[in-house]
């Protein structure tokens, strides 16, 4: 999976405030995320974001 800064994923559970998308501020061990519509910043391990992810937009598109 080839996720970059700035990118918009869009995950398979929704953030509480019922948005999907993120936008990636973080990378590394861990994924900061950004959520679309609150604007709330998250941070979930690597492993657990990329199972969690079902598609990517690119920053560039």
């Amino acid at each position: 999976m080839d996720i970059k800064l700035g990118d918009t994923v869009v995950m398979k559970k929704q953030h509480p405030c019922g948005s999907k998308e993120f936008e990636v501020t973080r990378l590394g061990v861990d994924y900061k995320l950004k959520c679309l519509k609150c604007g709330r910043e998250v941070m979930i391990p690597r492993i657990k974001a990329q199972k969690n992810i079902k598609a990517v937009k690119k920053a560039d598109e």
